[in-house]
C-alpha cells in the first residue's frame, strides 16, 4: 500500500560557476526556468506537495515559484548557509511535521528528467518497501559526480563523491543524481547523524545511501535524462537535448519541420497538426499556431497568436496576431499589439505597432504603421507612413473601408480618413478625408467626390 508522498526539490546552491547575477536555478532552457522544469516534473509523480529549498537569490526563486500551477501546492523553505545537500534535506525536513510518508528528493538544475522516471521510482519503492531508492546513469564522462559503488552481488553499498574518491573508484562510470525516494522515519533518523569528515567539509546526503545499506534500490536511466548543469557551456547543450526532445514530439503529433536542428520551439507554445515549420525558426513565450500555416524561413514569433492558413517568411511577431489566411513578410516586424485580421497582408520591410489591419486590407512593402486602425481592403501604397508622435505623445490614425493611399503618404496624427478615401503621392495629410475625397499635396487639401 502506497504512502503519502511529497517531493523536495533542492534548489539554494549559489551556481558561482555560470558567472551571473541571475541565480542558476532561473537561467531558462527552451523558454521556461530550470527549476520549474523540475517542479514540473516532480508534480507528476503525484506529490501532496512540493517543498522548494531556496537559498541564494532566494527573493526571486520565490517569486517565480508563486507564479507556478502545477496541480499541487508548492512552497519554500530557507537554507541561510548552503552547507551541502544533507544540510538542505534537514532545512526540508524541520519545515515538515513527522509521518509515515515517502519523500522525493531531487535537484532543482537537472531539467530533462522526466515525471515516468520519477513515478517510477516511487512506484518501485512503495512495491519492494526499501528505505531508499536512488536514481543512477552510466556517463562517458563522470567527472563532478559522486560514483556508485556497488557489492559483488550488485547491490549499492554507498555513493562517494568525487573530491574523496580512491584512484580506483574515479574509474567508475556509473553515477548519483541525487534523486532519491525516502522513507520518511529513516531519513529524519539518519540526517540527523551525518557530519562534515570529508574533503569538503560539508554535510552530503549521500552519505546516507552508505548508512542504509543493504535497504538501497535503484533505477538506472539513460545519462541525458540526468544531466546537470553547473555552467553556461552544459546549459547549451542541455538545451539542445531538451529542443530534440521537444521537436520530435511536435513532429509526432503532426508538424512538419523542414530543418529540426533549425527550429527552436520553446516549451509554452502550442502548434496544432498540419504546421510547416521551415530552416531558421525561433518560436517563443506563449504563442500558438494553428492548422495549415507556414511558418518560416527566417521567422520568429513571441507570444504570438497565429490562425490557420498563415504564411510567415523572414519577419519577427511579438505580442501581436495574424487571423485566418493572412501573410506576413519578409522583413516585416509586428510589435506589441498588432492584431492582423482575415486575409489581410503584412509586406516587404513594414512595422507595425499596436495597430489593426482590416480584413483584406494590404500593408505591401516600405510602410509603418503606428497605433492606427485600418478598416477593410485598404491599400496603403509604398512608403505611407502614419506619423503617430508629436514630440510628447502619441496619436491615433483611423483609416476607414477601402482607402488607397498614393506613395510616400504620410497621415499625421491625430487623424481620421473616411471611407473610400484616396491620397495622392506625397501628400502630407494634417486634416481629416472625409468618405470619398481625395487627399493631395504638401499640406493635403481634400477635393470632394
Amino acid at each position: 500500500m502506497s504512502k503519502p508522498l511529497v517531493a523536495v526539490v533542492l534548489a539554494a546552491g549559489a551556481g558561482t560557476r555560470m558567472k551571473s547575477s541571475l541565480p542558476k536555478v532561473l537561467h531558462p532552457l527552451c523558454g521556461r526556468p530550470l527549476l520549474e522544469w523540475v517542479v514540473r516534473a516532480a508534480a507528476g509523480a503525484g506529490p501532496e506537495e512540493i517543498c522548494v529549498v531556496v537559498g541564494h537569490g532566494a527573493g526571486a526563486v520565490t517569486d517565480h515559484l508563486t507564479t507556478l500551477d502545477v496541480g499541487v501546492p508548492v512552497r519554500t523553505v530557507l537554507q541561510r548557509d548552503q552547507l551541502g545537500t544533507g544540510d538542505a534535506a534537514a532545512c526540508a525536513l524541520a519545515s515538515m511535521q513527522p509521518g509515515e510518508r515517502d519523500v522525493l528528493l531531487l535537484p532543482g538544475d537537472m531539467p530533462l528528467v522526466t515525471s515516468e522516471t520519477l513515478a517510477s521510482m516511487v512506484s518501485l519503492h512503495t512495491d519492494d518497501a526499501t528505505a531508499v531508492t536512488m536514481l543512477t546513469a552510466v556517463f562517458d564522462d563522470p567527472t563532478g559526480y559522486g560514483r556508485v559503488v556497488r557489492e559483488i552481488g550488485g547491490g549499492v553499498s554507498r555513493v562517494v563523491e568525487e573530491a574523496d574518491c580512491t584512484r580506483e573508484q574515479a574509474l567508475i562510470d556509473e553515477v548519483a543524481v541525487s534523486t532519491y525516494v525516502f522513507d520518511e522515519p529513516r531519513l529524519r533518523a539518519e540526517v540527523a547523524r551525518l557530519g562534515t569528515d570529508n574533503a569538503q567539509g560539508e554535510v552530503y546526503l549521500t552519505d546516507v545511501v552508505a548508512a542504509l545499506f543493504p535497504d538501497v534500490d535503484t533505477v538506472t536511466v539513460d545519462a541525458d535524462e540526468v544531466h546537470g548543469i553547473n555552467d553556461r557551456a552544459q546549459l547549451a547543450a542541455t538545451e539542445t537535448l531538451a529542443r530534440r526532445r521537444i521537436n520530435e514530439a511536435w513532429m509526432r503529433a503532426g508538424v512538419t519541420m523542414r530543418d529540426p536542428s533549425t527550429a527552436y520551439v520553446d516549451a509554452g507554445v502550442e502548434l496544432e497538426a498540419d504546421v510547416t515549420l521551415l530552416p531558421d525558426v525561433v518560436l517563443e513565450g506563449a504563442t500558438t499556431v494553428r492548422s495549415g500555416s507556414v511558418v518560416g524561413p527566417g521567422v520568429r514569433l513571441v507570444d504570438a497568436d497565429i490562425g490557420r492558413d498563415v504564411t510567415l517568411s523572414y519577419c519577427v511577431v511579438r505580442e501581436s496576431s495574424l487571423a485566418d489566411g493572412s501573410d506576413c513578410g519578409p522583413y516585416a516586424s509586428l510589435r506589441a499589439g498588432c492584431v492582423v485580421e482575415e486575409g489581410a497582408h503584412v509586406g516587404t520591410f513594414v512595422e507595425a505597432k499596436k495597430s489593426v489591419i482590416g480584413p483584406g486590407s494590404k500593408v505591401p512593402h516600405l510602410s509603418y504603421v503606428g497605433d492606427a486602425v485600418l478598416g477593410a481592403d485598404v491599400n496603403l501604397g509604398a512608403n505611407t507612413i502614419t506619423c503617430n508622435w508629436d514630440g510628447v505623445d502619441k496619436h491615433a490614425t483611423k483609416v476607414g473601408a477601402g482607402v488607397r493611399t498614393g506613395s510616400g503618404t504620410l497621415l499625421v496624427a491625430p487623424l481620421e480618413v473616411g471611407d473610400d478615401a484616396y491620397t495622392g503621392a506625397g501628400a502630407v495629410v494634417t486634416h481629416d478625408v472625409p468618405p470619398g475625397a481625395l487627399a493631395k499635396g504638401m499640406p493635403a487639401r481634400n477635393v470632394e467626390g
